[in-house]
């Protein structure tokens, strides 16, 4: 794991993230520490790949003047078709949604307040992982994509859950010693 790589990716898409216009308010936007640990967490799941190619799309956005976290929040909003429709996004979603129910599964507590899994469960003010993840896969080139997808291919080989490892990570970043920790403490609050 390239932490250099990371901290460039976070520094880029917190600067585009705090200047999202959106119908509501992100908490995340309130809480800029909250957002990169998130996001930090789900980074360090990557192979250096994937992270070198994303930082090359952020950049590239930002070259143009573009923010990708305009088009993510706008698709996850309805407010704009997808910027890309590659078919590899669908297996990601597939993947990734099977690796999420399994958390929903085997940590029931810490999960309870996590976003619903199933887009049929979008709702004001409430989206989906699915519907997050769809949105914020559109905004990644076919390239990150490919890698991404990858790495993801690697993990199911190695009976890896990448929803578990991004958990694990936010978790420890919390001060739990694991997941199973953290279930602990949310089944006793």
């Amino acid at each position: 794991m390239n932490a250099s790589l990371i901290d460039k990716i976070l520094e880029i898409e917190l600067k585009m993230f705090l200047s999202v216009n959106t119908f509501q308010k992100y908490s995340c936007q309130e809480d800029p520490d909250s957002f990169k640990r998130i996001r930090k967490a789900q980074f360090q799941s990557w192979s250096e790949k994937t992270l070198g190619s994303y930082l090359h799309d952020l950049e590239d956005a930002e070259k143009k003047d573009i923010n990708l976290m305009n088009y993510k929040y706008g698709q996850m909003d309805n407010l704009i078709p997808p910027i890309n429709n590659n078919p590899i996004i669908d297996k990601i979603v597939e993947i990734q949604y099977q690796w999420q129910i399994s958390m929903f599964k085997k940590y029931p507590n810490l999960m309870s307040g996590a976003r619903p899994v199933s887009s049929n469960d979008d709702a004001e003010y409430k989206t989906s992982f699915e519907t997050y993840l769809k949105g914020e896969l559109t905004t990644y080139s076919d390239t990150t994509l490919e890698y991404l997808y990858h790495d993801m291919l690697e993990m199911q080989i190695n009976d890896h859950n990448m929803s578990e490892i991004i958990y694990e990570k936010m978790v420890v970043g919390l001060g739990y010693d694991s997941l199973d920790d953290a279930e602990l403490h949310a089944k006793n609050r």
